[in-house]
């Protein structure tokens, strides 16, 4: 019924005309009736009105039930407002755009925001999908510390089978694969999950089917992991390598060399928790050759119905003393040592994995932008405060005609709706542009990448922004221009000197919010700003990154059998690459720093390190990190030798037991880099002691914020895979570097390609510089800087506006005194100082106040910071001049038109 009502409202026009037909129908009928009766024309017609009982009052009652008055009055004063925005373009111009602004980049933010952090993982039940992670305190120098200990082999085996906490579990590790027979040779982003890891993500194939146990069929090789003859794609893949061809089930694809069954295609949009892959392979352990050791796997699990974290935690420590008593690292190997490293569960929702430390990046950003918010209400409060004091006649004399104060309210209160969604309409239309330029300048590892849109959340909350900024700066000016005093107000409407100071201290307040949250953001930007800098000052283990290019290639053994062999073939790739022209030097090695690719097949990422001079009194020493590399590469990377030499490839064709280590070492095993020349280290019980030749500077492996592990660099064909077996095995896995000022042109990859597959033809050839690995380490940073400098430079121009604003407006209300003034003689530069010093005094109290508030605030960014301290001393220096020199320019400009004033022309117009 009231929805009916509320119809009729919008079609009342409509309604009007007809019940005007249908009383003339009904007066005519009365006419007509009365004439019947022998009554003349014109007695007919009054006997007719008199029956009826007046047409107006009919009209007037038949409106009264229509009438609602709430939307009614809505309905007038929207009317109202918009004639006097079409009458005033300029003011509503201003006050949209400036809305539009703030509302749009608050937008396209939580657009970000809500995509990555507030909406549920995109798996089916995605509160019950667990990280398996672990702490380890005790394990000294172990490499994943700060991301905690992943999962060995032998563990994940142990927890598959031995837990009551899960409905499935799983784990999965990221590498890379060459593809041949489709098209060019290609290297790919390979996947391995275990035949519990699809089960616990439940996430159906769009196509063909998951893996299965028999899946892992085939010749065990001599290593943990067995052969996997079936792979799934991704759906990028699918398409791109066969345009979605659903006949592709039961196809094979050449990987490795090998032909694999494609048994399954994975939804669009699917990923292994961070990371993306073309192809998924499966990982299925031999037990016979699984050791406690092999900690490379990250895994996921499901928990089973109404179990927490809390008791699956309980449940894994539970476990850990089943881990350790079922497995070795091999003959003269003590299982107990583990037992010092303290392992203790740690497991954490899956999201919280997924976003990682992205959260406070994207917090701070939002809490920024949602400053900037704050800084264009103020304005659109002082402009809505001026626009009140010019309608202050036509407010009296609303008042004095009878309209309650809040009805005034009530009507300036819906003009400020109306502005504030007609800003926020254009504001959406900004943060789709916005998000599309949030997205290009984000850090491409951006978790939820996929996933961030402009949905129905988002315009939610545009809708709800728009509302309460609309309220929060049209709430001002209604209540201060409709007090009980507006009445008396109308007999001093034109006289300038009864302007209140009451009214300008309220524009006032609202320019020192202004600048106090200006320079809050300011400081902010300034702190990033001084990070970057400190950032770019570290020494990351490598020179000219612009000059290194790069490529990662995988060796097969089905292609290059034996470690020999290998060796051979990326020496010759290494001689063809450093006789390319303009090349200074070429090398390889099983990563360079900051790559950040995951399991290196065949080859140790880490482990403990055994001195022959200095016996671990413990029995346990410390996990350090482990690489490989060839002859030269640290002279190719700039890695800088701090003493002894590189090795040469005569001692690595001969087998020659050598190593080099890092400086930071050096220093903890034998005191100085010079010391550790000479000595002798191994990694397990039944390896040859590796004389060290060796030391180079520390390198930044994981991203210049976190610190440089203590690092052992074993040559290419000398790292032993087993305790059990005293044999070479070469890195298959590897990355070459070249050193050229060419690095990066067309021409000179061309000509890497033809130098690589001169070689072998087989081989994939994915070049990119370090340059790009180096930015991509630094994006997270470059994005909260990038993002951090927009807000500050938003706010400190609409802080500048205000400043302008309330100076301007001070001229136009002071000109009779000024005109006094200059009529008594006083000098144009005194009254430009006049209304600079104003602008000062505003400007220094927001100044006091955001400082303190910046001190405060800007503690909640200290995990983004590197270098400085919340309250880096030059930033909290420089940031206040900054600002006080825009709000002298920002004062000076209306001051100039205060002096231009005519002194006869300002005491006439009093």
């Amino acid at each position: 019924m009231i929805w009916g009502r509320v119809i009729d409202v919008f079609r009342r026009r409509r309604l009007d005309t007809e019940l005007e037909s249908q009383l003339t129908y009904h007066l005519d009928a009365l006419e007509a009736e009365a004439r019947a009766r022998g009554l003349s024309p014109d007695d007919a017609r009054a006997a007719a009105r008199r029956a009826m009982g007046g047409l107006t009052q009919v009209q007037d009652a038949y409106r009264d039930q229509l009438r609602i008055p709430v939307i009614d009055a809505l309905w007038q004063d929207g009317r109202y407002a918009l004639r006097a925005m079409r009458h005033n373009l300029t003011f509503t111009v201003v006050v949209v755009l400036t809305l539009a602004l703030g509302i749009g980049a608050n937008a396209a933010v939580f657009s970000v925001v809500n995509s990555v952090l507030l909406k549920p993982l995109s798996y089916p039940r995605p509160e019950e999908l667990v990280a398996l992670r672990q702490i380890a305190p005790g394990a000294q120098g172990l490499a994943s510390s700060a991301d905690g200990l992943v999962l060995s082999p032998s563990m994940y085996l142990t927890y598959a089978e031995n837990n009551r906490a899960f409905e499935s579990l799983g784990v999965w590790v990221a590498t890379s694969s060459t593809v041949t027979g489709v098209g060019e040779p290609e290297q790919v982003r390979i996947i391995g999950v275990t035949d519990g890891f699809l089960p616990a993500l439940a996430v159906p194939a769009a196509a063909g089917r998951w893996f299965v146990a028999g899946d892992a069929g085939g010749p065990r090789p001599p290593s943990v992991i067995r052969q996997w003859p079936t792979v799934m794609l991704s759906y990028g893949y699918w398409q791109r390598r066969f345009g979605g061809d659903r006949s592709v089930i039961g196809r094979t694809v050449i990987v490795d060399s090998i032909p694999r069954e494609i048994v399954g295609v994975m939804p669009q949009g699917f990923r292994i928790v961070t990371a993306e892959a073309d192809l998924l392979f499966l990982l299925a352990f031999d037990r016979g050759r699984a050791t406690l050791a092999g900690f490379n796997y990250q895994g996921v699990a499901r928990l089973k119905p109404g179990t927490t974290i809390a008791q699956a935690n309980a449940d894994m420590a539970r476990m850990v003393p089943i881990w350790m008593a079922s497995w070795s690292d091999g003959p003269g190997t003590d299982s107990r040592a583990y037992e010092t490293w303290n392992i203790a569960p740690a497991l954490r929702p899956l999201k919280q994995e997924i976003v990682g430390s992205v959260t406070d990046v994207l917090w701070v950003v939002m809490a920024t932008i949602g400053l900037v918010m704050l800084i264009a209400c103020a304005n659109v409060a002082n402009l809505l405060l001026v626009r009140a004091e010019v309608r202050q006649k036509e407010l009296s004399l609303r008042a004095a005609l009878g309209a309650s104060r809040g009805r005034i309210v009530w009507s300036l209160l819906v003009e400020s709706v109306l502005l504030g969604l007609m800003g926020g309409a254009l504001g959406v239309g900004l943060a789709y542009a916005g998000l599309r330029v949030l997205l290009a300048i984000g850090p491409a590892n951006l978790p939820r990448l996929n996933e961030i849109s402009l949905d129905a959340r988002t315009l939610g909350f545009t809708v709800v922004l728009s509302l309460l900024s609309s309220v929060l700066f049209g709430l001002i000016p209604a209540l201060k221009y409709t007090g009980p005093r507006i009445s008396a107000a109308l007999g001093s409407i034109g006289r300038t000197a009864s302007v209140s100071r009451e009214r300008h201290h309220v524009r006032s307040v609202l320019v020192v919010v202004q600048v106090a949250i200006a320079l809050v953001l300011l400081v902010s930007a300034g702190l990033m700003i001084r990070t970057f800098q400190s950032i770019r000052t570290v020494e990351p283990g490598f020179t000219e990154p612009d000059r290194l290019q790069m490529m990662r290639i995988f060796f097969s053994g089905s292609v290059v059998p034996g470690a020999e062999r290998v060796t051979r073939m990326q020496n010759d790739i290494q001689d063809k690459l450093a006789s390319i022209p303009g090349v200074t030097s070429a090398a390889f090695g099983s990563q360079m720093p900051m790559e950040g690719f995951g399991l290196n097949l065949g080859v140790l990422n880490f482990g403990p390190v055994l001195t022959e001079d200095r016996p671990d009194p413990s029995g346990t020493p410390p996990m350090r990190s482990f690489k490989y590399a060839s002859p030269g590469f640290f002279r190719t990377a700039g890695t800088r030798l701090v003493a002894g030499r590189e090795m040469t490839w005569t001692e690595v064709h001969g087998l020659r037991p050598i190593v080099m280590i890092s400086e930071s070492l050096a220093r903890e095993l034998w005191g100085t880099p010079a010391a550790a020349i000479g000595k002798h280290l191994r990694h397990l019980p039944d390896v040859p002691w590796h004389e060290v030749i060796g030391v180079v500077q520390d390198v930044r492996e994981n991203g210049v914020y976190q610190s440089a592990p203590p690092t052992v660099y074993w040559p290419s064909i000398s790292a032993y895979v087993s305790p059990s077996a005293v044999r070479p095995n070469a890195i298959r896995q590897v990355t070459f570097i070249v050193r050229s000022e060419r690095a990066g042109t067309e021409g000179f990859l061309n000509q890497v390609r033809q130098a690589v597959w001169s070689v072998n033809s087989s081989l994939p050839v994915s070049p990119r510089t370090m340059r790009e690995v180096y930015d991509r380490s630094l994006a997270p940073t470059s994005f909260t800087l990038v993002m951090l400098a927009i807000a500050a430079s938003m706010a400190l121009l609409l802080g500048v506006v205000g400043i302008y604003g309330v100076i301007s407006y001070a001229v136009s209300q002071r000109r009779r005194e000024i005109g006094i003034r200059a009529a008594l003689g006083a000098q144009q530069g005194e009254l430009k100082r006049m209304f600079v010093r104003h602008g000062l005094a505003l400007a220094g109290v927001g100044v006091a106040i955001g400082l303190g508030a910046a001190a405060g605030l800007t503690r909640l960014m200290s995990t983004l910071l590197y270098g400085i301290t919340p309250l880096d001393p030059l930033t909290y220096a420089v940031v206040p001049v900054i600002l006080v020199i825009a709000t002298v320019l920002a004062s000076y400009l209306p001051a100039r038109r205060a002096v231009a004033v005519d002194p006869v022309e300002a005491l006439g117009s009093e």
